[in-house]
């Protein structure tokens, strides 16, 4: 994990904490920094993107085409709020005394269907969150052309980063999938609601990861819409 966290750059963050203290690794800071370490996942043609984006000069903004600024914070709490609450509820990672108490002792719980779930929650996220931060980013486009730049700087960087942040987060499961392990080895009293308990914590923790451009992104439409005359 302390690799694979130094690689991605997610030294810091929740997710990172939490995997670290699961896994039992000591995440180290990577002595690399910031840009030494973006750079290693941009190719010639990326770069070029990137330097046509920051050096563009977009067009004017149609009239009308201005959102609410408040209008782009409900629907990105909206979409939040749906997904955590999606998180919350599945029965899968939620305690149930009942339930284990039911299960028979001389069979083994197996990861395999937290694995799925796991998965199927992800892909949610993934279906959400990346709508999302296209919708924002074309409406931020609209405001002028400074935000239009801005706006396509995002999309390199999710071109190039969002490949690389899909990569590691489909590491997730398989270091909880350690921790499962450990924790059913060791067989400590409601082991499998530690472990349920966990788990959800990890994914409430990529869920705010997932939502850190889309928060950027909201932060500049709120900056953008200060700035511009009504």
């Amino acid at each position: 994990m302390a690799q694979v966290s130094a690689r991605a750059g997610f030294n810091g963050s929740a997710l990172t904490r939490l995997l670290s203290r699961l896994s039992q690794a000591d995440v180290r800071e990577p002595r690399q920094v910031t840009a030494d370490r973006l750079s290693q996942w941009f190719g010639w043609t990326d770069a070029i993107s990137l330097s046509a984006a920051l050096n563009g000069t977009p067009g004017a903004s149609p009239p009308g085409s201005r959102a609410s600024a408040n209008a782009e914070e409900t629907e990105c709490r909206r979409v939040r709020a749906a997904l955590a609450a999606a998180i919350a509820e599945d029965s899968t990672f939620a305690a149930s005394p009942e339930r284990d108490a039911a299960m028979d002792p001389a069979v083994p719980v197996e990861f395999s269907p937290f694995r799925q779930r796991y998965l199927a929650r992800q892909q949610a996220m993934e279906a959400g969150v990346g709508p999302l931060r296209g919708r924002l980013r074309a409406r931020l486009a609209s405001r002028s052309p400074e935000m239009a730049r801005l706006a396509a700087v995002d999309v390199v960087m999710e071109q190039v980063l969002g490949a690389q942040e899909r990569s590691l987060l489909a590491g997730v499961p398989a270091l909880l999938e350690k921790h499962f392990r450990r924790l059913r080895q060791a067989a400590p009293e409601a082991w499998l609601d530690t472990f349920r308990r966990d788990a959800r914590d990890v994914l409430l923790a990529e869920l705010d990861l997932r939502f850190q451009p889309v928060d950027g992104l909201l932060e500049a439409f709120r900056t953008g819409h200060k700035d511009t005359p009504q």
